[in-house]
Order: structure tokens, then C-alpha cells, then sequence
């Protein structure tokens, strides 16, 4: 998201775009899959549903929260010159989205990773 932050109005598409996106679409791929399945890890099989459901609504959630976030930023930006100030709302918005990235990562290491290296004890 960094990378695709630098968007300008002359940025080539496949240095400038393709190449983020690709990276985006991989990124995606090897963390979504993961992270949803340790928010299930080790609920009782009578509440792996309820699990699952609670998962599916947070990503919703957290998807709306974050767009309404970034359609703000985008909208603070304002340049005199009108093909400049969708690149640049563009650009602060992809830069708050990799801010927002940079934030969920943060979390993950500190509430996650520390809970699967040191699990508690569990009975089913």
C-alpha cells in the first residue's frame, strides 16, 4: 500500500499500479485465510459458528469503518488544479491505508502472535 501511495498523475500502470496490486492480491491471499482461521482455533465445536459469524461481521465492520476513514482524509485534500487533486486525494488515501495496515500489523504481533506462542492450557 506504500508503494501504491506514490501514485501520481504520470505514474506508469505496470510499475505504478500492477505491481502494487499484485502484491496486494498476494498479501491478502497469505493473510486472510490464516487470521480467520486462528479466530476459531480452539472454540468448542457447538460454537464454531457463532465463531465464524462473529469473524465475518468484524471484517464487514472493519472494512466500512476503514473506507468512511479513508473517503474523510481523501476528502480533506485540496489542490487549484483538478486532475492534481484527484491524485493527490488518492494519494493521502492510499497513504492512510497503509497507516491503517501498519496499525492492524502492530496489533496482530502484540495481541496474536504472543497468544499462539504461549497458549493457554484448554480442555474441550
Amino acid at each position: 500500500m506504500a508503494w501504491l501511495s506514490r501514485l501520481h498523475l504520470h505514474t506508469p500502470y505496470l510499475t505504478g499500479v500492477a505491481l502494487p496490486m499484485v502484491l496486494i492480491g498476494a498479501g491478502q491471499g497469505l493473510v486472510l485465510a490464516p487470521l480467520t482461521s486462528s479466530g476459531v482455533d480452539g472454540v468448542a465445536p457447538a460454537d464454531a459458528g457463532a465463531a465464524s459469524g462473529l469473524i465475518n461481521t468484524v471484517h464487514q465492520i472493519g472494512s466500512a469503518l476503514s473506507l468512511s476513514i479513508l473517503t474523510a482524509v481523501a476528502a480533506s485534500v485540496s489542490t487549484s488544479h483538478e486532475a492534481a487533486d484527484i491524485a493527490a486525494r488518492s494519494g493521502a488515501a492510499l497513504t492512510g491505508s497503509a497507516v491503517l495496515l501498519a496499525l492492524a500489523l502492530a496489533a496482530t504481533l502484540t495481541l496474536i502472535v504472543p497468544a499462539r506462542t504461549h497458549p493457554h492450557e484448554r480442555t474441550l
